[in-house]
């Protein structure tokens, strides 16, 4: 009961209550208040054939270096945007874990990849501390415009690198938070500093900082 009570003091303190500003939700997470999740309301919008430029995936999964048979995770998968891209380049053998926490979405994620004929996708519905992942076993898990929405983020990234075999990366695509051509609310951007600041508190070592895409930069770790 004391490791528990001890456990729950150290959840509380992580985390600072503040004023909300219309894009957040009132609670700051080493120094940074946590965006609201997008509904499932706004899928299509994930969907639209403006991301191609906007966003450049094409680039983005290069960089991810998949092969076919690995393990992966699309944490935030949303639509299942990428999800269905990773399916294609780790294939059969392979496997992706589509995670989201709103059960709306993951119909709609099933339903496109069900079009995509993505057999190797699999739907799993997480909570907010818990992404609900098989421990140990993944080569990769990726979130995309996904993690300054956490609203647990120690909790969720610390599940996630449970779930990644020793040398596993964990790979955040965030909007530049520190570039004003970006033309994305404060809120759901984040800079690379940041993203650092908050990965350094796990058992994880930076590998590299992609920044060649249009709005977004590449952030990538690997699990000690």
């Amino acid at each position: 009961m004391l490791a528990l009570a001890s456990t729950a003091i150290e959840a509380a303190d992580r985390y600072t209550i503040l004023p909300g500003t219309p894009d957040g939700i009132g609670k700051a997470y080493q120094g940074r208040e946590i965006a609201k999740v997008m509904s499932y309301h706004g899928a299509p919008w994930l969907e639209r054939p403006e991301r191609t430029q906007e966003e450049r995936p094409d680039l983005v999964l290069a960089t991810l270096d998949l092969t076919p048979g690995m393990k992966v995770a699309d944490v935030g998968a949303g639509s299942g945007y990428y999800s269905s891209r990773m399916a294609e380049r780790v294939g059969t053998s392979g496997t992706v874990y589509a995670v989201d926490v709103q059960p709306e979405m993951i119909e709609i994620l099933k339903r496109n990849m069900s079009e995509h004929g993505a057999g190797n996708v699999k739907a799993v519905l997480g909570t907010e501390t818990d992404p609900k992942l098989p421990a140990g076993t993944l080569d990769l898990a990726i979130m995309v415009d996904v993690y300054h929405e956490l609203e647990y983020p120690y909790e969720m990234l610390a599940a996630i690198v449970q779930a990644l075999k020793p040398g596993g990366r964990v790979v955040f695509v965030e909007f530049r938070g520190d570039d004003p051509s970006v033309p994305i609310k404060a809120l759901h951007t984040m800079t690379e500093v940041q993203v650092r600041k908050e990965a350094a508190v796990h058992p994880l070592v930076w590998i590299k900082t992609v920044s060649k895409l249009p709005w977004q930069h590449l952030i990538v770790f690997r699990k000690r």
